[in-house]
């Protein structure tokens, strides 16, 4: 299956979550066994021989992607949540909104000093939820190996705040 045909998967809805924005609903694509499972293998290509150790999934749509990928780097997962969603001890970092802020966790003892790590979610537009968990794996001493999304939109320019790293995604608006 092309990045095309993967593209063709995905439903686009007008005015949602407010009226001006096009949301990319990548349900349809999940729910495609074959897509599912091809849009993970292009996500885990360019990271296949780079000696991952862990890979980070960002909430909520981030851990659809990571689990799978995590299994087939043969790699830990860990998950950075909203504030207050996991029971240990944390680090946390606020990052900006649109409108506000938010506030995103990670365990304190999730990631070793050097450990390799690949970051992954859904989506990238402008950049602002990874730059957060890029803070936080940092914080932890963790190396990041890259930075790896389903779909960018590439006219929030959410790549161009991300320039020290390696950032790859499978699907472009």
């Amino acid at each position: 299956m092309t990045v095309e045909e993967l593209r063709a998967k995905i439903r686009e809805i007008p005015d949602f979550p407010k009226p001006g924005i096009l949301f990319y609903d990548i349900t349809t694509l999940l729910k495609d066994p074959d897509a599912y499972r091809q849009a993970i293998d292009l996500m885990i290509d360019p990271y296949r021989d780079a000696g991952v150790d862990l890979v980070v999934g960002m909430e909520s749509r981030g851990f659809i992607f990571s689990g799978p990928i995590a299994y087939q780097l043969h790699a830990g997962l860990v998950p950075v949540r909203k504030l207050g969603k996991l029971p240990a001890e944390t680090v946390s970092v606020e990052y900006a909104l649109e409108y506000g802020s938010n506030t995103l966790e990670i365990h304190k003892d999730a990631i070793s000093r050097g450990q390799r790590v690949l970051i992954v979610d859904d989506l990238l537009a402008t950049g602002g939820t990874v730059r957060g968990t890029i803070e936080l794996v940092e914080r932890l001493q963790g190396q990041i190996v890259g930075l790896d999304f389903l779909v960018e939109l590439l006219f929030l320019k959410g790549r161009e705040r991300l320039r020290e790293y390696t950032t790859t995604s499978v699907i472009q608006y």
